[in-house]
């Protein structure tokens, strides 16, 4: 084999192997879901006092709400009498404590904690304590104008209040002094978690699906080395002058200051960057999350110091974000046509480097319920050399 050839090493998948299920001709094979986490459900001005909205995340049905002391709450949508939806019932926060009742036989539940306080049906020759009944529900915090809903894994049984305490820390997003300015920016994406994780950390996409005046061309492509180290659950790409070929960096250097870069991937599905520049700043938090087993969300909020007082950053930052994040969801559109048919697919050399950390993370999470053991993939720092 030619030398060229040796260093070509290929890690050959099919769609399946990613996840569990045959693939279909409608969307691509599931992947694997991580339960036990945190995930963004929706925008939490969505959610007013005595309102509710329905939502998916990881192929539950949830309904969603604020009750009348602004408490965040989280339930599967069915009601464990007869599984009708409790979205079809009412939410009441009129009394002294908030409730929700089912449509079908008038049971109501507490929306936090999902325990039932009345069955309209039981008599008083009944034995039935109601209060041993309990719709779903889960924690639902909301952080960084976000409802994040912990969603543990299926038939370990319901997140006590007391137990509450022992989660994982809620995601939040860095910030760097208490004046900035923010902004948050969504898309759908017809594909599962997998493929929609590895999109957003593949490094060597740029030149090609972000191909604009104002960020990057195709004539800009040139060799690039960053430094990598593991870091809990994830893996970090360390502090680093960012691309010189993109434009919205260079913009920073009216600052003159030095500018460093610093990017973490953590599972289930976050991506936290991080560009500091004196005492300016810039973060943001991507996340995808699986909405269904074949399809997932992209989140991104963003926070920044930088270009404070000019007027309209915000709506001009919101407007060339969306046509980025645009440009990804309309590339993940497209791959999803040849996904359907199953075909096989490949990793290599250290472009794809970064995508090869997250499935063995992934798979070092899922086994670590049965060895109670977490087998990180980096054993320590590595250098990594793509053409971007």
């Amino acid at each position: 084999m030619a030398a060229s050839e040796e260093k070509i090493q290929m890690n050959v998948l099919s769609s399946a192997s990613i996840g569990n299920a045959p693939a279909s001709a409608a969307a691509t094979p599931p992947a694997t879901l991580i339960y036990d986490d945190w995930y963004v459900a929706m925008r939490s001005d969505r959610l007013r006092t005595g309102q509710t909205a329905t939502t998916m995340l990881l192929g539950i049905p949830l309904l969603l709400g604020r009750t009348r002391d602004r408490k965040l709450f989280a339930m599967r949508d069915s009601c464990p009498h007869r599984g009708i939806p409790l979205s079809f019932g009412t939410f009441d926060t009129s009394a002294n404590s908030s409730a929700v009742t089912c449509k079908y036989h008038g049971w109501k539940f507490d929306p936090v904690s999902g325990q039932c306080k009345e069955i309209p049906s039981l008599t008083p020759e009944d034995t039935l304590d109601c209060a041993r009944i309990y719709a779903t529900a889960f924690p639902c915090v909301e952080r960084d104008g976000y409802a994040w809903v912990y969603v543990p894994a299926p038939g370990s049984g319901r997140v006590r209040s007391e137990e509450e305490a022992t989660l994982p820390a809620v995601p939040e997003l860095p910030k760097f002094g208490p004046r900035f300015r923010s902004a948050h920016l969504a898309a759908d994406l017809p594909c599962n978690v997998d493929h929609g994780i590895i999109g957003l950390m593949d490094p060597a996409h740029g030149p090609f699906v972000h191909q604009s005046w104002w960020w990057r061309s195709g004539a800009s492509i040139h060799v690039k080395q960053k430094q990598f180290e593991p870091i809990p659950q994830g893996f970090r790409m360390t502090a680093h002058a960012p691309s010189a070929n993109s434009a919205p960096y260079k913009l920073l250097g009216v600052y003159g200051q030095p500018i460093m870069t610093t990017i973490d991937f953590v599972l289930p599905n976050r991506r936290y960057e991080t560009i500091r520049c004196g005492e300016k700043w810039f973060s943001s938090l991507t996340t995808v999350t699986p909405v269904t087993a074949t399809a997932c969300r992209i989140d991104v909020y963003s926070a920044w110091n930088i270009f404070y007082n000019i007027p309209f950053v915000t709506s001009i930052a919101k407007s060339f974000g969306r046509k980025f994040v645009e440009q990804d969801r309309q590339t993940m559109v497209e791959q999803a046509q040849g996904l359907q048919f199953n075909p096989a697919l490949m990793l290599i050399d250290d472009a794809d480097r970064p995508a090869k950390w997250y499935f063995a993370l992934k798979q070092a999470r899922l086994q670590m319920a049965s060895t109670g053991s977490f087998e990180h993939p980096l054993a320590g720092p590595v250098t990594l050399h793509w053409r971007s």
